[in-house]
């Protein structure tokens, strides 16, 4: 017995297999809060939520100290709760619950990658940096966007959707403009830009409270929006904000605003 503990205690799994692991265990968590009563689902949301938080810090353990327990774990708890949230909005059917749940694990281990780059990044230069900063960016609209898409569905006042929505999305702003210099703290400057961003972001989601749209074309929306707003933002602190760079965040604004007003439903 005491040698099979030896050897138990000598394996050691890859950062990887880690974080395939841990994904598989949300992702199966995922998948039976479709399984309970509805009456407890929430409550398995909230646990999902927390095993999201503690996986992650386990998978990102080493150097894990200071604003990193913030800008690392941020998107991974956000990610699940997003997806948690618009699990409940999808049609009774395993035909559109299990892609979902695809979606998610493969998002989920992608986040996992970025965020253990950007903790070795913290310490020392890697090159895979530049794909971790756009797939981190994409995750982050992601879990807004589907935070987003819950919060519209629920059909609240527009003060709720314009303060519910600047809330949420103010950290996220903070954590993508702490990626793009990854400090030990978050700079003073990144505070004031990302609270700049949220509150324009929270005065669009009050105005489109007004507009005829289906939640999920005024999620797209508001998420371009943010897009445009962090992309502009990343580009100014790494001091590569150029005229062109602003023009096509412009042409993808104008090719959304087109579509939001092909889709409006006018009475």
């Amino acid at each position: 017995m005491k040698k099979i503990v030896q050897r138990f205690r000598q394996i050691r799994f890859s950062k990887r297999k880690e974080f395939v692991a841990i994904t598989i265990i949300l992702t199966l968590g995922l998948i039976s809060t479709q399984i309970v009563s509805a009456d407890v689902r929430y409550w398995l949301l909230l646990a999902l939520t927390f095993a999201a938080l503690g996986g992650s810090a386990i998978g990102l353990r080493e150097n894990l100290k200071g604003v990193k327990w913030f800008t690392l774990l941020l998107v991974p708890t956000m990610f699940t709760v997003s997806i948690g949230l618009f699990y409940f909005l999808l049609p009774v059917r395993w035909l559109t619950r299990l892609p979902t749940a695809l979606f998610y694990g493969i998002g989920m281990y992608a986040i996992l990658l970025v965020e253990n780059i950007y903790n070795i990044a913290t310490e020392r230069s890697i090159q895979l940096l530049r794909v971790a900063h756009a797939v981190g960016f994409l995750a982050t609209l992601a879990s807004y966007f589907f935070l987003l898409n819950t919060i519209l569905s629920f059909r609240l006042t527009s003060y709720v959707n314009s303060l519910l929505s600047g809330i949420i999305v103010f950290p996220l702003i903070i954590q993508a403009l702490w990626a793009v210099e990854l400090k030990d703290r978050i700079d003073s400057r990144v505070v004031l830009y990302s609270f700049f961003f949220s509150l324009i972001v929270g005065q669009l989601s009050f105005s489109m409270s007004f507009w005829p749209v289906k939640p999920i074309m005024g999620s797209l929306f508001i998420t371009t929006i943010t897009y445009s707003l962090i992309g502009v933002g990343q580009h100014y602190f790494a001091k590569r904000l150029f005229r062109n760079t602003i023009l096509d965040y412009v042409k993808v604004l104008v090719v959304v605003s087109i579509l939001v007003l092909l889709t409006t439903q006018y009475q």
